[in-house]
């Protein structure tokens, strides 16, 4: 799911909205599962953006000055320079309007998000870890060729498959170029939609796929992988040999560009995504910083200690570890190393890149969580995030700009107003904290 600040997709960004392409999806590196980013964009020539001083609706977004067609007269002039077909443009833009349900999405700013515990537990149901171990099967000969040439674990890659679009089965249901065409000329980040969108009409000038059947989410977020266009213009794959990147109707096509782009990422095959380990009481719980990295055997001389009937992965001591707290101090917690930071890269949430990782080794008979979630805890709200930011800035513990994402700069500062209370400084986001807050 790369999406639009440094994952792949629009995550499901019909199902999962680019990450930064909409508050919709909340906070990137939080512990709210979030729907997608997109990869780094493919290079090449793409048009400078139009332009405008519009008047600005409650939330924030410029009113268009013109009429889409003046819009678009004027993109297509645009799209033309960066070298884009007169016929490929006309014959995409063939009766496009906007999509009032697309500007409905892109403003929605949701007041609630799952816990973490809910959204893993949807994500790795008995149903898709059946359906995974089937597709495993029903394409190994494909996997054991992807494993060869890009050296990323079959199961990662099934994992990825299914937490993006359940097996190709949801892929989004609305026209790419009118669900871009309308961000572009009056969604909240128009330049970006319109980089996207000469890419998606670069896409059909190649000839990898045809207007109609060029769908995705609302978000511009494609396929079985849900490859925003630039993602897909740097990354896509023809591993079928029909001469297209057909990442909508070809799972090897998708599955060898998911396989492409965690290469590209940095992915080592064989190497863990991380395990689960145990805090002594009196832990330093401010160590559970995404920042923060020391090797594995470090982290055991200091304490932290392996479940019971748990063995260290093989050839992991030396390596590179840090601390995931996703639930706070009260929950399980989780050394992650190099290949977790690969799957964020695909999708910035800690919920998104642990679902994946454990739904890899479910697979095989484990990612079974030996800690238990605190499931009498509720989270937040967004307006409740966005109190407790403003009230943690008022409180001499910058926050940062108050926009409900509980970002590194929100978790430091939670840190310090814990450590000031003598509580558990895990940066974990409470109505504890908050009604402190409140009372100061």
């Amino acid at each position: 799911m790369p999406s639009s600040r440094n994952c792949p997709t629009a995550r499901r960004f019909g199902r999962r909205a680019l990450l930064s392409f909409s508050l919709a999806l909340l906070a990137a590196c939080s512990d709210s599962p979030t729907v997608a980013n997109p990869l780094p964009s493919a290079t090449g020539t793409a048009p400078k953006p139009v332009t405008t001083f519009a008047p600005m609706t409650a939330d924030g977004t410029e009113l268009p000055t013109e009429t889409f067609a003046e819009w678009q007269a004027r993109f297509r002039e645009q799209a033309l320079r960066a070298h884009i077909r007169p016929e490929v443009f006309d014959q995409a833009f063939n009766g496009v309007s906007p999509d009032p349900a697309v500007i409905a999405a892109d403003r929605s700013q949701p007041e609630f998000s799952r816990p973490v515990w809910e959204y893993l537990d949807s994500a790795i149901s008995p149903t898709r870890v059946r359906r995974g171990q089937g597709l495993l099967a029903q394409y190994g000969d494909v996997l054991a060729q992807l494993e060869q040439r890009y050296g990323v674990d079959r199961q990662a890659l099934v994992a990825v498959w299914g937490m993006e679009s359940s097996f190709g089965q949801i892929q989004g249901d609305k026209s790419v170029i009118r669900s871009l065409a309308t961000l572009a000329y009056e969604g909240r980040r128009p330049a970006f939609a319109q980089d996207q969108l000469v890419a998606a009409l670069q896409i059909l000038q190649n000839g990898d796929i045809t207007p109609e059947r060029m769908i995705g989410s609302w978000a511009g977020a494609m396929g079985q992988t849900q490859f925003i266009p630039t993602t897909y213009n740097s990354h896509a794959v023809d591993f079928d040999g029909d001469g297209r990147r057909d990442i909508w109707g070809s799972a090897p096509d998708a599955l060898a560009s998911t396989a492409n782009y965690l290469a590209a990422s940095g992915w080592q095959k064989g190497q863990p995504w991380g395990f689960e380990v145990q805090l002594a009481s009196g832990f330093d719980y401010a160590q559970a910083d995404a920042s923060l990295r020391k090797p594995v055997s470090q982290w055991l001389a200091e304490g932290v200690r392996l479940p019971p009937g748990a063995s260290l992965p093989a050839g992991s001591g030396n390596l590179q570890a840090a601390l995931l707290l996703p639930a706070g101090y009260r929950g399980p917690a989780f050394l992650i190393l190099d290949n977790f930071r690969v799957v964020l890269k695909y999708n910035n949430s800690s919920s998104y890149a642990l679902a994946v990782s454990l739904l890899a080794q479910r697979f095989k008979g484990g990612g079974y969580v030996v800690g238990t979630w605190p499931r009498d805890d509720l989270p937040l709200s967004r307006s409740e995030r966005i109190e407790l930011q403003t009230l943690l800035t008022a409180n001499s513990h910058d926050a940062g700009n108050p926009d409900g994402i509980i970002g590194a700069n929100t978790r430091k500062a939670i840190r310090a107003a814990q450590q000031a209370r003598g509580w558990p400084a895990d940066g974990y986001p409470t109505h504890q904290l908050l009604q402190s807050l409140r009372g100061q």
